[in-house]
């Protein structure tokens, strides 16, 4: 025998989530940001790596 369907309200509970997100955790604040470069420095890379040259 099948049990009872279950509607989505009476799955979720009464209280809507306070946060999204969990606060972040020492590992991820150790993370290091990117480094942007900037147009010559760019350039001057690209330049150096052939194989990473636009495909005409």
């Amino acid at each position: 025998m099948k049990p009872p369907t279950k509607r989505l309200s009476e799955l979720q509970g009464s209280e809507p989530p306070s946060r999204l997100f969990a606060p972040p955790t020492p590992r991820v604040s150790r993370l290091k940001k990117a480094k942007v470069l900037t147009a010559a420095e760019r350039t001057a890379f690209l330049a150096s790596r052939p194989d990473l040259k636009p495909k005409a």
